[in-house]
C-alpha cells in the first residue's frame, strides 16, 4: 500500500467520501423538497429570524441577505445572520428551519454558550492549521522533492491536522444545539405545524449529518496519518 497505508484505512476514507457525497445530495433534497412546503404563518426566512432575535432580546444583530444556495451562516465578528436568497425570502419549512437555526448562533453567541465561544478562539488557529498542515505533511513525506521525507516534519504536519480534526468534533454539539433552539422555538411560536415542525426536524437532521461525516472523515484522515508516521518510524529505526 501506498506510504505503508493500511487497507483498512483506504477503505474507510473512500467509504467516507462515499457518504458524504451521499449526504450532501439528500440534503439538497430535503431542503429542495421542503422549500415547496408553504408555512401557513406566511412568515419568511428574514420575518422569522427577526422574530427570533427580538423574543430573545437581541437587538444588536442584523438579518442580511447573502448570495449562493445553502450559504446561510451567523457571523459572531459583525453580528449579522446571513441567509442565503431562497431562505431570506422564503415563505417554506426550509425557510424557517434554516433561519431559525442560524439564530440558534445568535443565541448561543448572546448567552455566552461554552462550545460556541471555545470554537470561536480556535478559528484563528484552525485557519492557520488547515492552509498549512497538508502542505507540510506532503514534505514530510517526500512529495515535495524531500528525499524519501522526514517522520519529524511529517509529525508536525499531523500535528497540526488535528487541530482541525479537534474543531470539527467542537463543531458538533454547536450545531446539534442551535438547531434544537430553533425546534423548540418554532413549536413554541406555533410558526410551523405539527406536519411542518417534523419537516424542518428532518432538514435540520441531514443538515447535521453533513458535520457528523466531516467529523468522522476527519477522525479517519488524521488516524491514516499517524499510522504513516509509525511505519516511516519504524523504517528509520
Amino acid at each position: 500500500m501506498p506510504f505503508g497505508m493500511p487497507p483498512q484505512i483506504l477503505i474507510a476514507s473512500l467509504v467516507m467520501m462515499g457518504l458524504s457525497a451521499l449526504v450532501s445530495m439528500m440534503l439538497r433534497r430535503k431542503f429542495t423538497q421542503y422549500s415547496k412546503e408553504i408555512l401557513n404563518s406566511g412568515l419568511t426566512g428574514k420575518d422569522i429570524a427577526e422574530k427570533m432575535l427580538a423574543d430573545n432580546g437581541i437587538r444588536d444583530v442584523q438579518v442580511v441577505s447573502t448570495p449562493g444556495f445553502l450559504s446561510d451562516h451567523y457571523n459572531p465578528q459583525n453580528k449579522t445572520v446571513n441567509l442565503s436568497p431562497d431562505v431570506y425570502g422564503g415563505a417554506t419549512v426550509s425557510a424557517a428551519a434554516v433561519a431559525a437555526h442560524e439564530c440558534g448562533h445568535a443565541v448561543q453567541h448572546a448567552t455566552a454558550y461554552g462550545p460556541l465561544q471555545f470554537r470561536s478562539k480556535m478559528v484563528p488557529v484552525t485557519q492557520i492549521s488547515t492552509n498549512l498542515s497538508q502542505w507540510i505533511i506532503m514534505a514530510g513525506l517526500g512529495i515535495m522533492g524531500f528525499g524519501g521525507g522526514n517522520p519529524k516534519i511529517l509529525l508536525i504536519g499531523i500535528a497540526m491536522f488535528a487541530v482541525s480534526t479537534i474543531f470539527s468534533l467542537v463543531t458538533l454539539p454547536v450545531e446539534f444545539d442551535a438547531s434544537k433552539r430553533a425546534l423548540a422555538w418554532l413549536d413554541r411560536t406555533q410558526i410551523t405545524t405539527d406536519a411542518q415542525q417534523a419537516k424542518a426536524k428532518d432538514a435540520l437532521k441531514w443538515a447535521a449529518t453533513t458535520y457528523v461525516v466531516a467529523a468522522l472523515a476527519s477522525i479517519i484522515t488524521l488516524v491514516q496519518y499517524i499510522l504513516i508516521f509509525m511505519s516511516r518510524s519504524q523504517d528509520r529505526d
